[in-house]
């Protein structure tokens, strides 16, 4: 079965905005009763995370809403490369000539030289919080937080919101946590592990 997870990532908050912005979206999550407020062992891969709170349905879509999340809330306010868990990244777009460049085989293999490119970068943007991969198509150099996942499998951020096992968001309550982001573009990740 796995575990599942989803993920609201903040694309344009700085190292020294995140804390705060994390604070800021927690504390509502907690009024509103969504996630508790003392943090226990109910995340994966973190120490310690928020479990639900008494409310936690405000979140979900109401056919959802019998389905009780079974673990937390692990936020991350530290640079991050986010993505789905299982599988690979499909493909990749350029945001400049709009031209995808296939990152997998028909048989689901990693194409290497396609790939090289993105995994290098990736590495050099978790050292160094900037990275660019040339287009292949077009040769622009373009950032690699420009880029564009199919199925949303990266988003590179310094804050994330990452719920464990629980039932599919709603795109208001997606919504509202970007409004308590100052309005910063978001991303939605999503995956099993």
């Amino acid at each position: 079965m796995g575990d599942h997870f989803q993920t609201i990532v903040d694309l344009d908050t700085s190292p020294h905005e995140a804390p705060r912005l994390a604070e800021r979206v927690v504390e509502w999550l907690v009024v509103e009763g969504i996630v508790l407020a003392e943090r226990t062992d109910c995340v994966l891969g973190q120490p310690l995370g928020h479990p639900p709170g008494r409310n936690w349905q405000r979140a979900v879509s109401p056919e959802d809403a019998d389905r009780d999340p079974w673990d937390g809330l692990a936020v991350y306010t530290r640079r991050t490369v986010f993505d789905s868990g299982q599988g690979g990244p499909e493909a990749v777009s350029c945001p400049r000539c709009g031209v995808t460049t296939r990152l997998t085989s028909d048989e689901w293999d990693l194409i290497d030289d396609a790939w090289a490119p993105f995994s290098k970068a990736m590495d050099a943007w978790h050292e160094t919080g900037a990275a660019q991969v040339d287009c292949p198509a077009c040769a622009e150099s373009v950032p690699l937080t420009a880029w564009t996942w199919t199925d949303d499998y990266f988003a590179f951020g310094h804050l994330g919101f990452e719920f464990w096992n629980w039932p599919e968001f709603t795109p208001a309550f997606r919504a509202r946590i970007s409004e308590l982001l100052d309005g910063h573009r978001t991303a939605y990740v999503w995956g099993k592990l």
